[in-house]
């Protein structure tokens, strides 16, 4: 388990994938009350993964509900004519797949001239070295411990090993005089899983399933648990 003060850096990032769609607005305000960090939003156009979710105009009406900072991981391609949909629509960090487009720098830059925090994703198969040209421009690296496309999915052990990784290459970027980059883990994140994410490096954990359930009662003690501080 980590230390409570290696805890205490740790964000939680609900999914609202596994929230209740019909009281969206409602589930949102009862995790940023149960002490989220972050809200999650998983974006899928049934092309790039097999799932359909939400689009900018969800965001844009769950923006009010909450003040928390809204981290919007688009599962879509192409994904450039998308980025700037989403900023305006009131997503605070932008992340997308190297993958889901042809220029991952433009792309970036793209995100970063709209005034919001640029991130990357990389799928279970996605080699690291797919950021070393592009370390200058992220604000955050997601791992994907699960296959993107469902929630509920089994956290897949090979990427611990990515993510010690992506940690030793991020510290010595920010020793080197690098800007700050989160490093987020989402997929299989629950009570038995996030401890050994976060000794592995990670400080942002995305967790769907592990939160929503029990219902809002439960929304603190499941966060609470996962930030390793229970």
């Amino acid at each position: 388990m980590a230390s409570s003060s290696k805890a205490a850096q740790v964000r939680i990032a609900p999914s609202i994938l596994a929230a209740d769609f019909a009281q969206l607005g409602e589930e949102v305000c009862a995790v940023a009350a149960a002490g989220a960090d972050w809200i999650h939003i998983d974006v899928m156009d049934g092309h790039f993964v097999p799932n359909i979710t939400i689009g900018p105009g969800v965001v844009k009406a769950l923006r009010p509900h909450c003040d928390l900072p809204f981290d919007v991981h688009l599962m879509i391609s192409p994904v450039d004519c998308m980025i700037a949909p989403f900023a305006e629509a009131g997503a605070d960090i932008i992340s997308l797949h190297p993958e889901a487009g042809p220029h991952l720098h433009r792309s970036l830059q793209t995100i970063r001239g709209l005034g919001k925090r640029a991130g990357v994703v990389l799928n279970p198969a996605t080699p690291i070295t797919v950021i070393d040209e592009v370390m200058d421009m992220v604000d955050l690296v997601l791992v994907m411990s699960v296959n993107p496309g469902f929630g509920g999915q089994e956290f897949i052990e090979s990427q611990l090993y990515k993510i010690a990784e992506l940690r030793a290459r991020i510290d010595a970027h920010m020793a080197a005089g690098g800007q700050s980059i989160d490093l987020e883990v989402d997929g299989g994140i629950d009570r038995e899983t996030a401890p050994r994410a976060i000794a592995a490096g990670a400080n942002v954990l995305v967790a769907g399933t592990a939160t929503f359930r029990g219902g809002p009662d439960a929304y603190a003690e499941n966060i609470t648990a996962m930030r390793g501080s229970g």
